[in-house]
Formats: C-alpha cells, structure tokens, sequence
C-alpha cells in the first residue's frame, strides 16, 4: 500500500498488519521537467514527464517494495492531486492493473480504512485528466509569460494562471483605496434614560473620560453595562421634518442640534420580538483558512500544515498513532451518518435535551462541491481537546479545538435572543424628529456555548410608549466615509470562493507565492500590492486581458470540473484556451514597452534644474527622476503612496570628501552614503540601533598579478571569515584566492612563473582541481 507520507504511513500501518507494507511517495514522485516547457504543443499537448529532483531513491525503493508484493493498493489523497499522484505510480511500477487498486478514505481511522477496502476500485481517469490539464494549463502560462516578464520588466518575475488574477484583485483594492475620495457625514447620536429623578450628563462624561493606562475610553462592554446600571441606553437620529436625517456639512447639523438641544423626548413606538442565530456549518477549507486567521492569526499556509498534522495521524500515548481530523481539503459540508449520530449523542449526554435539534441541522454546499467527501471534523467526538492537549503542540492543539468546537457546536440547537427596538420623538423648530434604539438580550445560548458568540449591543431598560426620557448626552458628530478595507488573508480566501477563483486545496499556495515573487507584502496581516505587483498587473492586463478576466478563470475552473464529472474532452479544453493566448503572446512580444523605458508623471519639481520629476521603475521598485534625464541626472526614492521621502541627513562626514553623509535604504537595510552621490560613491554600514559600524580595512596591495584576467592584481580583502586575497577589479574580475598561498605566489612571480599562460595551470599550481558534476538520472532522462 503506498501513501504520500510517512506520518500518513505509520498511523495506517497500525491498522492493516503483517500482511501489508505500507510504504510513503513522499508527495509527488514524477512531473514536468522543470529546465523547459515539456509539453509538445504541436503533437496534441503531449506532456514528457520525469521523476522529480531527489526521488530517484524513493522511486527504486517503491519498485523494490511492488514487486515482493501480490498486489498494489495506493491510497493517495481523495482530490486530483492525489489521484493523479496514483497514476504516476502506477505507470513508474507498472503493476498490471488487474493487481492494482485505489483506495479512498477520508479520515485515517481503523473503520474508514476497513470500508475503504471493502470498496477498492481503479485509477479514476476523469480526475487524473482535469489535473494533468490544470497542470499543463499552468505550465504553459507560467513558462510562456515568464520569460516576457523577465525580457521587459526584470529578471527572476513569474507569471500564473491563478496567481496573476489574484494579485490583479489586491491591485485594483490598492487603487480604490488610493482613488477614495472621503465624504464629510453627521450624526446626532443620543444617550437616553428612563430614570427622571437623577441627572446622569455628568457622571456618563467622567465615566468615559476616565484614565484608562492606554488613554483609550472605556470598551463597548463596559460603556453597555454602566448604561444598563443607569436605565440608560443610546439612540440615533434617523428622521427630521418628515424626512430621512443625511447631513453633509456643519453648519446644517449645528442647526438641527441647537434646536434638539431644546426639545423634550418621549417614546412613540416599541417593538419586541424573539430572533434565533443559527450555528455556522461545520468547516471547509476556505472556512477554516478564514476562522484561523480571524481567531488564530495563522496564516493560510501554516493553516494547512498543522490540520495536515492533525490528519495524519499524531502520537497519542498508549492510544498509539491517531487521525484526529478527516481530509483538510474539501468544499463539502457533507458530515457522515455516523458521525452525525456520534455528536447528536454527545451533546445529549454533556449539554442536555434542550440543546439538541429534533432532527440533524443539514448544511447546503456550492454546487461545485464534491458530495462524497466531508466536511472537516474530528474523527471521534469523545477525543475532546482537554482530554488529549498534553500530546499535542500549541498550535496542533489551537487547531484541534476550534474544529472540534465548531463541529459540535453546528449541531446544536439556536441560540434564541429577546430582540426589542424603541422608537422616540421629540418636536423641535426644524420639525418632528425621530430617533430609534435597538437592543438584544440571550435569553438561550444554544451553540453560542461551545462557540461564543460576542454580541456589543445594548441592553435596554424596561420601558413604555408615551414614556418620557431624560437627556443623559447629546452631540453633534463630523464623520467621513472610510475607503474600502484592504485584504488580509482570510477575506483574500473568501474573496477568491466567491469569485471561483482556484480550488480549496490552492488558496494557501496562491497567497504564499504572490508574496515570495514580491508581488504584494504583508504590514499588520493586510496586503499591499508593491509596485512591482502593480507593473506586472497592468503589463498582463493589456496585453493578455483573458489570462487576467475574473470571469474567464471561474469559467476555467469550471471546464476543469466538468473534465471531471462530466467526461468532457480536456484536449478540446486546451486547444480552446491557446489559440487566443498564443495570439496574446505574439502581439505581446512585438509590442510589449520595456517598463524601465516608461514613465508617468508625478507632482514634484526637480529641486537641481526646476523640470518636472517623473516616476520610473528601476531594481528597487518605482521612484522620482528629473524628466530632463540624462542631462539632469536627479533622483529619489518616494512610498508606497508615490509620496517623495527627502533624505534625512545624518551628524557624520564623508570620510573621502567631507561632505555630509545621508541617511538611505538598499537591499541590505538601512545605510549611509556621500550627499554628493554619484560624485562620491563613499558608504558607511549602519547597525540594528543605527550607529555607524567600523569602516573595513582599505584592501593591501600585494604586487601579485591576478591569473585570470592578467590585467588586475590581487589584494588582501578581509571577510567574516577571515583574510583572503581577491582581485581589485571586482567585481568585473571575481578571483579568489587564499591567504595562505601569498608567500608562495610572491616567490613564484619573483622567479617570473606567475601568472602562468593557460588558467589550468594556474589552478594546478594553486592545488583547486576542476570536476564535472555527475549528469541526474532526470537530465539523462531528457
């Protein structure tokens, strides 16, 4: 039996015996060749697949183990990953198929595997082909794209059929937010109390004035129960003179508030009704991306490690290997009957009668999902996080919980909540104005008491129509609306859901990798798009507008789909796809500006020469340069915003030339450099608090002659390492040489043998000898 890991390995083997030897691939064990396309286009989309770097062993080894064995089962994961992972053993073990079985189970648990067995089938092809498809779908943008981006933009950039349409989303967020364009608002907000006998106004200011140790007001808790000790409860302006209150300027709610200030308030209309809050359904990978980076601060990626664990199986004592959770990637909110029977039997027996539903709350999925698998849940009910902490990392056990809760609290009964709403009235010289309250109050926690619900609004006090009310505050409030938020990770998860953006197994993957390729960053857990991201955005956006349409990737991933569950025919997929992206990439190639030679324009002025400064794009990103270049050859760096960021000139002298020393940012931090850069290329290196490091020996000539290039000569350099001598014209000339040939090189130039004529020589007399690496058993291969 092969599976893809060997902590997936251990926990089965427990399970199977003697008789079976559960072996582990080690993920994938074969694809395409990474140093080219491997796909033969012209010849119906052929792809020419190898074994992947370093599983050479792990190849040998399988094919030792398959053929000792009577027959093959492979029990890879139940998504196309794992069945096209299946299929590529299959073809490397070539094991006749009558012999050859698949087994697919959803949770490593002793009665799945057994059921999983009782079940065994064949390689589903439909599923191997909808991912070689997406595979080669990827291959071809990624290895097509790539090497324009790196040709007109900069060396090393990638390009992805997912991944560029995702970046495109935080682009477009990122200049929303910069195009916002505030608008001014009032509110006339109100505190009210029913109690008449007691002037509350200055007691409610000193309560929320009062000296907190962050200087903040006291939380919306806190406010809520101070009005609730003083029958006192907010209320906002909604309607004045017969019309819905919108105010846009001061002057117009100065006016109505003077005129409030003056009126007498009593309630008109009260309203009471009991609401339910239903429990959430059980998690799906999007779901469980979102909660543990809402709740957790983990990041997607890290998400999807630790539940992978969790799956797995984990070393639980004398209870031996355990699965704790069923498979992490799935769409389906699906939960077995026998688990369903298994909670319902739990919460009856721990929380009471009055928290268990008549009947099974059912959970609808996307159409897209897949009905067989599950939702994610603890394999068993009764392993509650308590019981099994001490086996478990904090962050295995952090992940465990909030699942196991999440699954038990989604068959539970309602929460029920006693809702009531107050409408109050006050005539005043600008007409009849009418305010309105809302409270609720839980009456039954239901789910909420396995997952909590935080509820901040008020509780009111007991009170009746044509009630009249005392002012407790009342004030006049500017607002101004707020832009867009920006993503983090989980509403980046949701965002790509709702857009059928990828699948559940790649949301983890995309947002890892738009942030390796620089595309975007991450400050406080949001994400902003660097500049670089932004160039990539527009150059793709024009040149390939399908690639980079929301619209065409969801219609994409749904023809992925239908290979799937509908046999539809993959080859007409891709042709489909690549006549226009060829066509796209031909007109690109042509027409394509390089982005260093584009500029736009900025609002600054050169302070050396008067013209105006222009934004280009340069290794570090964008920044500020004289349009009058190269005549003027100013420039500076400027934010994220574009803004310019003037040079902060630091208390030390240039060691060279005198002049001031500034402060200025490279790949390596924070440094300092000559003011009259690029006159005086003289740099100081600056420590972690900032203070000024020791200067490095200036190099000490030898008199030897390098070898290599004839024209320079070596030098004694320092590193942290230690001394060595190098070439002095670096970094044209790399030579490296060590310190402790130096007296014999000297002796041997002396004596008018060095530098000898052929280079070989030279490093035969040095003592490096030169070896070919051995070829790949892959490259071969090729």
């Amino acid at each position: 039996m092969i599976v893809e890991s060997p902590a997936k390995a251990k926990t089965i083997n427990k399970y199977l015996g003697s008789d079976f030897d559960v072996k582990s691939s080690m993920g994938h064990i074969r694809d395409l060749p990474i140093s080219r396309l491997g796909v033969d286009i012209e010849n119906g989309f052929e792809p020419t697949y190898v074994v992947s770097r370093g599983k050479e062993r792990t190849v040998r080894s399988l094919k030792a183990a398959a053929k000792k064995c009577s027959d093959l089962y492979l029990a890879t994961d139940l998504d196309r990953e794992g069945e096209a992972i299946a299929w590529h053993l299959a073809q490397l073990l070539g094991i006749s198929e009558e012999k050859t079985y698949r087994v697919i189970f959803n949770a490593i648990t002793k009665s799945a595997i057994t059921r999983a067995f009782s079940d065994a089938g064949k390689i589903n092809m439909d599923k191997v082909m909808a991912q070689q498809a997406r595979r080669i779908l990827d291959r071809i943008v990624g290895y097509q794209i790539s090497p324009l981006l790196w040709k007109k933009i900069a060396r090393g950039l990638s390009a992805g059929r997912v991944q560029s349409v995702a970046v495109k989303m935080i682009v477009e967020r990122e200049r929303e937010i910069r195009q916002f364009e505030p608008e001014e608002y009032w509110l006339i907000p109100a505190v009210f109390t029913a109690d008449l006998k007691n002037d509350y106004a200055q007691q409610w200011q000193r309560f929320i004035a009062a000296d907190t140790p962050d200087s903040k007001a006291p939380a919306l808790t806190e406010q809520n129960k101070w009005l609730a000790e003083h029958n006192a409860f907010r209320a906002q302006l909604i309607e004045i003179g017969g019309r819905k209150f919108k105010v846009s300027e001061r002057k117009g709610a100065e006016q109505i508030f003077d005129a409030l200030k003056k009126a007498e308030f009593k309630i008109v209309d009260l309203e009471s009704k009991q609401s339910l809050s239903r429990p959430g359904a059980p998690f799906i990978t999007s779901t469980i991306q979102q909660a543990a980076s809402n709740q957790l601060g983990f990041a997607a990626k890290r998400t999807m490690r630790v539940a992978q664990q969790l799956y797995e199986g984990l070393d639980l004592g004398s209870m031996g290997s355990l699965g704790l959770i069923t498979y992490m990637r799935t769409d389906s909110t699906h939960i077995a009957d026998e688990a369903v029977k298994e909670v319902r039997n739990y919460i009856g027996s721990h929380f009471g009668k009055d928290y268990l539903p008549l009947k099974p709350n059912k959970y609808s999925s996307k159409k897209t999902a897949q009905q067989a698998h599950e939702a994610i849940r603890p394999t068993d009910v009764d392993l509650t996080p308590p019981d099994i902490k001490q086996f478990l990392s904090d962050e295995q056990f952090k992940l465990y919980e909030l699942i196991w809760r999440r699954f038990v609290a989604c068959q539970m009964a309602p929460a029920k909540w006693d809702v009531t709403n107050i409408k109050i009235t006050a005539e005043t010289s600008c007409g009849t104005c009418f305010y309105k309250a809302g409270g609720r109050v839980l009456i039954f926690d239901g789910y909420s008491r396995v997952w909590p619900v935080t509820s901040e609004q008020q509780r009111l006090p007991a009170v009746k129509p044509g009630q009249k009310l005392a002012v407790v505050d009342l004030k006049a409030e500017q607002h101004f609306t707020k832009p867009p938020a920006r993503y983090n990770e989980a509403s980046l998860v949701k965002s790509l859901e709702r857009e059928g953006i990828g699948r559940p197994s790649t949301y983890a993957t995309i947002i890892s990798t738009i942030q390796e390729r620089g595309y975007v960053e991450q400050t406080n857990r949001k994400f902003f798009a660097t500049d670089l991201g932004q160039i990539v955005t527009d150059k793709l956006s024009e040149y390939f507008p399908k690639i980079m349409d929301i619209a065409f990737t969801r219609h994409m991933e749904e023809q992925l789909d239908e290979i799937e569950e509908q046999h539809l025919d993959w080859l007409v997929v891709l042709k489909e796809f690549y006549g226009p992206f060829k066509q796209n990439l031909d007109v690109a190639g042509e027409q394509m500006k390089h982005a260093k030679a584009e500029t736009s324009p900025s609002e600054y002025e050169c302070p050396k020469c008067g013209q105006k400064l222009v934004y280009r794009f340069g290794k570090k990103g964008r920044f500020l340069s004289c349009s009058a270049y190269p005549k003027c050859k100013f420039a500076c760096p400027c934010d994220r915003d574009g803004k310019m960021v003037k040079e902060k000139t630091s208390e030390h002298k240039c060691p060279v030339c005198g002049k001031g020393m500034v402060y200025k940012s490279g790949r390596y931090g924070p440094f300092l450099g000559c003011s009259d850069y690029p006159a005086c290329k003289t740099t100081l290196k600056l420590d972690k608090q900032g203070n000024v490091l020791p200067a490095k020996p200036a190099p000490e000539k030898t008199g030897i002659r390098c070898y290599k290039c004839k024209q320079g000569e070596l030098v004694i350099r320092q590193s942290k390492k230690g001394s060595f001598l190098g070439c002095n014209r670096f970094p044209k000339c790399r030579t490296i040489v060590s310190i402790k040939k130096l007296e014999m090189l000297k002796q041997l130039q002396q004596a008018g043998q060095w530098p000898p004529e052929k280079i070989e020589q030279a490093k035969e007399i040095l003592g490096s000898k030169t070896t070919k690496k051995p070829k790949r058993e892959n490259d071969s291969a090729k």
